[in-house]
């Protein structure tokens, strides 16, 4: 069940949001706890001191005591996958809405026509990460990781070598095994020595696919195009 909060000092406004976020979760088939704060105190308290989990953020930004930009970015630190959507009445303030990497923003002067899609993207992109593990097993140890932490694999040696959000891990198979094995269309090749989640791409660039994270791993000239090919047919098929 997806956990979901919801932060306006406007109670007129929550009630807008949770109408939308409930009509979202059920055209998207996804079941979910909506959870409505008036203060944005009470809701990084819940987060950074009594350890509340929340898959979607719904903030609206001009809010007294903590605006939702603060928040946002006290609260990355303790859910650093969490979705964020802005609602707010200042358009100055999209700038640094992607500086802080949040998925929506939405102008409260098109909130009708553009919030239910920025609320229907995020709930099928969280279904989409959720659920699916590759299982490495070896004579000493099982290892699950989900789909949504791998970043990328590459060829070291005779091994693919799997780096994560966590860490790294490594399987005595070829690049193609592992792609095999995934079975999952987020996964392709930028290069032969190289295969990437496309659900952490930010940008390809300069020959480059640029991860959320920041790191950039090259796109061979060879793989360019089809690699762009597959982001927009991916994400348009998705979100």
């Amino acid at each position: 069940m997806l956990q979901i909060a919801v932060c306006d000092d406007d109670s007129s406004m929550i009630a807008i949001y949770e109408q939308t976020v409930r009509e979202s979760l059920g055209r998207c088939g996804c079941t979910g706890k909506v959870v409505p704060y008036r203060d944005g105190r009470n809701l990084l308290c819940d987060i950074t001191e009594d350890g509340f989990y929340f898959d979607l953020l719904l903030l609206d930004i001009e809010m007294p005591g903590a605006t939702g930009m603060e928040l946002a970015e006290k609260i990355r630190p303790f859910l650093p996958d969490v979705k964020i959507i802005f609602v707010t009445s200042h358009i100055e303030y999209a700038i640094d809405a992607f500086e802080l990497s949040i998925f929506r923003y939405v102008p409260k002067a098109e909130l009708e026509a553009r919030l239910p899609g920025a609320v229907d993207a995020a709930l099928k992109l969280l279904a989409l990460e959720d659920g699916r593990t590759y299982t490495i097993q070896t004579s000493s140890r099982l290892e699950k990781i989900p789909y949504r932490k791998i970043l990328y694999i590459e060829k070291e040696g005779k091994n693919a070598r799997l780096v994560t959000e966590d860490g790294e891990a490594k399987v005595r198979k070829s690049l193609q095994q592992v792609l095999e094995e995934l079975d999952a269309e987020e996964f392709i090749f930028t290069d032969r020595g190289c295969i990437v989640n496309l659900i952490h791409i930010l940008q390809v660039k300069e020959g480059m696919a640029v991860l959320k994270n920041g790191m950039a791993l090259p796109v061979s000239r060879s793989h360019l195009q089809s690699v762009k090919e597959e982001i927009n047919r991916y994400w348009g098929e998705h979100l």
